[in-house]
């Protein structure tokens, strides 16, 4: 059986970082940071008590709303993040807690931006086996709390966000998620793209504090050349694999790195820039939020009929990337 999204969800924190709180903090301007990244502003969870597992708890609550059944319904569930609210126990059952989901398993999986894809496969080979009926798969960030902002590269490209997905078997075969191609190439990417503080190699001290080893780092131009081409080829595998023309495709959905990155990766795989969904102007980068994200606008503006073709496509540290085609039932 072939596993299908029931239920989308996003949450977003109200308090907002434009452009302009930027230029308080740092030598930019809202030209500089539109015209290299297309960002307008982004959320920020303020909130020094809440973390990642508030955002994912209340995307897993309007899932369960939204499709009417219990908490206790819940099989499994699969939170993908690189900001946990710690580094155990997972956030996934930080969030197994909040809304009662007793009956459930819980894991985390971090592959960095394409962390939600990464889940997404996942939960739906558990689907497709038959192993579990009900599958909250949800991804979501704080990235304000790894974000140096003094570090005008980084400072203006994140926010903090969440959303997520509920998978049941589909109800039939030719409906659900069709496709998927993953891959990773640590060889090249591992240094592109990181936090080198935090971990057991580098476990804090006040030196690795100084440093500010516990902020975010990327390579952006290394990063922004990975990601065109990576994307953009995955996408056309997907396309070849399942037989589908660039006028087949009803929307393609990248991860919202920035919107150059976005334009890039339509314009590779000749598709409508009308198709190329981007929400990116609104919310910045919130890593492993920004598919799911940008699934539940699509959801609640009604754009998702059933048959649609929809195909996914991120980016993300280790190199991390892949594709999935989804068939909206």
């Amino acid at each position: 059986m072939k596993a299908a999204i029931t239920a989308t969800a996003n949450f977003l924190p109200a308090d907002i970082l434009s452009n302009h709180d930027l230029e308080l903090m740092l030598e930019t301007n809202d030209e500089w940071i539109r015209s290299r990244t297309g960002i307008g502003e982004r959320r920020i969870l303020k909130d020094p008590a809440k973390a990642t597992s508030f955002m994912c708890g209340e995307v897993a609550r309007q899932l369960l709303e939204k499709r009417q059944i219990a908490a206790t319904d819940i099989d499994l569930i699969i939170v993908a993040t690189m900001t946990p609210d710690m580094l155990f126990p997972s956030t996934a059952c930080l969030v197994q807690s909040i809304i009662g989901a007793t009956n459930a398993w819980a894991f985390d999986l971090n592959a960095a931006c394409s962390g939600f894809l990464y889940a997404l496969n996942t939960a739906a080979r558990f689907i497709e086996s038959g192993a579990q009926k009900k599958v909250m798969v949800l991804g979501g960030d704080k990235m304000s709390s790894v974000i140096d902002y003094t570090d005008r590269s980084t400072a203006i490209l994140f926010g903090d966000g969440a959303g997520g997905v509920l998978l049941e078997p589909a109800q039939d075969d030719s409906f659900g998620i069709l496709d998927a191609r993953l891959y990773s190439d640590g060889t090249n990417g591992k240094d592109r793209l990181l936090m080198t503080g935090g971990g057991s190699l580098h476990p804090a001290t006040h030196e690795t504090i100084d440093k500010k080893m516990h902020y975010i780092y990327q390579d952006g131009r290394q990063v922004f050349k990975a990601a065109v081409t990576s994307m953009a080829d995955v996408a056309t595998e997907i396309m070849s694999r399942n037989n589908l023309r660039s006028e087949d495709i009803d929307y393609l959905v990248p991860h919202q790195a920035n919107q150059r990155i976005i334009d890039a990766t339509g314009e590779r795989m000749g598709i409508d820039p009308s198709k190329v969904f981007s929400n990116v102007v609104r919310y910045g980068n919130t890593t492993a939020g920004t598919i799911p994200i940008c699934l539940a606008e699509l959801d609640e503006q009604k754009k998702l009929h059933r048959g649609a073709n929809i195909v996914l496509v991120s980016f993300g540290a280790g190199y991390t990337w892949g594709g999935i085609y989804i068939k909206w039932q």
